[in-house]
């Protein structure tokens, strides 16, 4: 059933051996790309072998079981193992997003709404910071735009692994679990403003791009435009009296980037060029696979609540995503942080539409 996967354990083997030859890390580059392929390759590996072995446990356990009926029972318990770790090695076997173990630069955007939009993308923000801490991410928040009731119109934060890039077992990367994040959420509930207890409905926008590394993008710096203005958020006493912030165009693209969080010009520009360089990437990403159905094209392209991806209900207590059909009733928690079963269903949706196109 999985005669190809011959080749890989093939492969696999061929890694170890230059793996293990010290002159192979005299190029970093190369020997980062062996490292990950070897990564993506181990769990397939040794799932095969269990897969194989167990093959071997049964054909020996059917035959004692004709000579002693107490091996019938064990005959069982192994189909049930060896059907698990079909299961497994048929999912590990799906064609892998490229980018599923970088880390991400996401972003939430007020949108229909006004001021209860802004405080619902507080909420998304605060969702997703005390996401990341229950699984051990790493988060900043790069730029932000307050609104004047406390919400964010817009908010920027980056999402990484402690131990960085490529740092994560295969398909637990930052952008393999949040990119199915990116689209419109629309929230229904009665905002504190509203003294007559109606419920409204406003929208919030979140888009997901993998954080670029240096070698990914190339920036001429002939082809940016780098304006500074003063910056209007919190900074302390630099704020409105010195040219701090910065706005960053790339010519060639249109692409704009800016911060303005810093208290120096010197740092709102890395800051800047952080997020214009995930953008590149992003662009030139969608640009090369505008041809294939990813995740990526589902995300928001206005904040219009007839786009939505997702609806958090506050007076049912329901988060439902209609891209999967998935409903619970559990919005207080999710709220704190507990996304995983929302993501996850977003993860099995994926793998299996992969799979039948496979």
């Amino acid at each position: 059933m999985f005669e190809a996967v011959e080749e890989l354990v093939a492969e696999h083997a061929d890694l170890e051996k230059q793996l293990a030859d010290p002159s192979v890390f005299a190029d970093q580059a190369n020997a980062r790309r062996l490292n990950k392929r070897y990564a993506e390759l181990t769990p397939i590996v040794a799932t095969y072998r269990s897969w194989k072995q167990t093959g071997d446990d049964i054909e020996t356990a059917r035959e004692l079981a004709a000579d002693d009926p107490d091996f019938a029972a064990e005959v069982k318990e192994l189909d049930k193992q060896r059907e698990a770790l079909t299961e497994k090695l048929r999912l590990l076997l799906v064609p892998r997003d490229p980018s599923d173990d970088k880390d991400v630069i996401l972003e939430i955007k007020a949108g229909a709404g006004g001021d209860e939009s802004a405080l619902f993308a507080g909420d998304l923000l605060r969702m997703y910071l005390r996401y990341a801490e229950r699984v051990g991410w790493k988060t900043e928040i790069i730029d932000a735009t307050e609104s004047e009731l406390g919400g964010y119109k817009d908010v920027q934060v980056a999402v990484k692994t402690k131990g960085g890039q490529g740092a994560t077992e295969p398909g637990q990367g930052v952008w393999a679990r949040l990119k199915y994040e990116g689209g419109v959420h629309r929230v229904q509930r009665v905002p504190a403003t509203e003294s007559q207890g109606r419920i409204h409905t406003s929208a919030a926008g979140v888009l997901v791009t993998p954080e670029a590394e240096e070698v990914e993008v190339e920036i001429n710096p002939n082809d940016l435009r780098i304006d500074v203005y003063r910056s209007s958020g919190p900074g302390g006493q630099s704020v409105n009296t010195t040219d701090s912030a910065v706005r960053i165009t790339h010519i060639p693209t249109g692409v704009v980037a800016s911060c303005q969080n810093e208290k120096s010009q010197l740092q709102n520009k890395e800051q800047a060029l952080r997020i214009l360089r995930s953008r590149l990437l992003a662009a030139a990403q969608e640009e090369a696979e505008k041809e294939a159905a990813d995740a990526r094209r589902s995300q928001v392209r206005t904040v219009d609540r007839s786009e939505k991806i997702r609806t958090y209900n506050f007076p049912e207590n329901r988060i439902s995503d209609h891209r999967v059909g998935f409903k619970a009733y559990n919005l207080d928690q999710v709220l704190d942080g507990e996304l995983d079963a929302v993501i996850q269903a977003c993860v099995d949706a994926d793998s299996a539409a992969k799979l039948a196109a496979a």
